[in-house]
């Protein structure tokens, strides 16, 4: 028994609480946005879930190699990749609809992006997997798809990536008040942070990299909320804090609706 894969299972867990925490704290929020920033609410919540869904079987088959069920292992990571599959959807229709502010734009992407993970998905279940490869810090299965790699990487990985990056720059860009760039730029640094190394995750060889990803993801998690969320040291460094008090008296003046503002 390696002590190291439970500490790798409970960095999952711990992805798993608070992905399912802040998308219920978006979910919870969702009355202070306008009508026209809730589709991209919406969709920012879903991603969190997915990423909550995809790390608790991710977190139980750690423990299920810990005790030494490889077959376990194995169903366990299947019923991740599901999940796992359509990460890129709702993070696709979240940078469509907050750059075209067209809802029917943003789902025709999306779509497309559905088919991709369900290529993916089909891919990998025809091919199989090879493992588990169980080591002092990780249980680690190896695609046993060109195809499915080949999918996994252009269709989900760097599109998306590409597409962060290109809204990113779009922000720096814009001419905006510093509470608004923050609470923007932040939230997509950090969906970055969990998107890119989740990928990272699925296709790591190596249980040292496996568990540099999955603390990068938790990281990543915890800057989403520090987005929201700003410590006083933060908002003092920045010279938000006024701005971000003054959130509680107009709620609705959030950073998707500087985007949406001038949009029906």
């Amino acid at each position: 028994m390696n002590p190291g894969l439970l500490l790798n299972g409970t960095i999952s867990f711990a992805i798993t609480l608070s992905s399912f925490a802040f998308a219920w704290v978006l979910s919870r929020n969702q009355d202070q946005y306008k009508e026209n920033s809730k589709p991209a609410l919406f969709s920012l919540i879903i991603f969190w879930t997915i990423v909550a869904i995809t790390y608790l079987p991710t977190s139980l088959r750690m423990f299920a190699a810990y005790f030494g069920n490889q077959e376990m292992d194995a169903i366990l990571y299947f019923i991740a990749a599901v999940p796992f599959a359509f990460i890129s959807v709702p993070l696709v229709f979240f940078i469509i609809y907050v750059i075209t502010g067209s809802m029917k734009i943003g789902e025709y992407t999306s779509l497309i992006f559905t088919f991709i993970g369900a290529a993916y998905l089909a891919f990998l279940y025809n091919s199989g997997i090879v493992g588990p490869i169980v080591t002092d810090w990780g249980s680690i299965f190896m695609i046993n798809s060109d195809a499915a790699i080949n999918l996994y990487l252009m269709g989900l990985f760097v599109i998306p990536t590409s597409m962060i990056l290109g809204l990113l720059l779009l922000i720096l860009l814009q001419r905006m008040p510093k509470r608004i760039r923050y609470r923007t730029a932040l939230p997509l640094v950090a969906i970055s942070f969990v998107f890119d190394f989740m990928l990272t995750d699925m296709i790591a060889i190596v249980d040292v990299m496996q568990m540099f990803a999955r603390l990068f993801v938790l990281i990543g998690t915890v800057l989403a909320y520090l987005a929201y969320f700003p410590p006083h040291t933060v908002q003092e460094k920045l010279g938000i804090q006024e701005q971000m008090n003054n959130t509680h008296i107009n709620p609705i003046d959030h950073n998707i609706e500087f985007f949406l503002k001038d949009r029906n």
